[in-house]
């Protein structure tokens, strides 16, 4: 946990922890050391436990920020809107520009939450479950209103998220399509997806046995960070 300080000192915060942000996103949170951390801010080992507690607490801090935020930022978008369709191409818009904007956070919040202990990743797991309840309510909104042929919404909500969550895994700023044409072709796939107007809808709106949630800790690998632009 973040320590109370002062505006100095807040600065100061905000600085490791952008710049802890950066090191665990090319090093890895293993890989990463508290003196490499101190290095990057100009400040001595020692002087980083002003700050925070240990090295758990501040990966903590940022996935858990990261997570906060995008559920707020998410739930802003859609207040006001209550057609299920608009409300789907509002969240497919949003969760799309927020991960092309935030390459670094994302990646860190979906890789590095097998780091976090017990009792930090059950938040983040919860924070987590919020935002995906809030794409399913809506899929489970336009299957009752007949607008979406969409049986299983949490399957299709797995599935729908891990689409648009994998333009991290290629998304590269200036390349040939700009956001606002991602945005265009992304959501144009899930709306025919739900609505019937690709084969894609067969496979979401096809009965299936309950199915659990995924698992709290993806599997270890070496991700792929960068690939060729669109």
């Amino acid at each position: 946990m973040a320590r109370t300080i002062g505006s100095n000192g807040a600065r100061t915060a905000q600085a490791i922890r952008q710049a802890g942000v950066q090191l665990i996103y090319r090093h890895g949170y293993e890989a990463m050391s508290l003196r490499q951390l101190a290095a990057e801010v100009g400040l001595q080992s020692g002087s980083l436990y002003k700050y925070f507690d240990n090295k758990q607490s501040l990966l903590f801090d940022i996935v858990r920020d990261h997570m906060e935020d995008l559920l707020g930022k998410a739930e802003a978008d859609l207040a006001g809107v209550e057609d299920p369709l608009a409300r789907l191409k509002v969240f497919c818009a949003f969760h799309l520009r927020y991960h092309m904007t935030r390459l670094a956070h994302v990646f860190i919040a979906n890789m590095e939450i097998r780091s976090l202990d017990e009792a930090h990743r059950a938040v983040v797991v919860g924070l987590r479950r919020r935002y995906e309840g809030l794409l399913e309510g809506i899929l489970r909104q336009g299957a009752e209103l007949g607008v979406f042929e969409v049986r299983e919404p949490k399957v299709a909500t797995y599935a729908i998220i891990s689409m648009l969550t994998g333009i991290c895994m290629w998304y590269l700023p200036g390349g040939r399509l700009s956001q606002d044409e991602i945005v265009d072709a992304y959501t144009a796939l899930v709306i025919g997806g739900v609505t019937g107007g690709t084969p894609l809808a067969e496979s979401l709106s096809a009965p299936l046995a309950p199915v659990a949630a995924p698992a709290d800790l993806p599997a270890r690998g070496k991700p792929v960070r960068k690939a060729a632009r669109a």
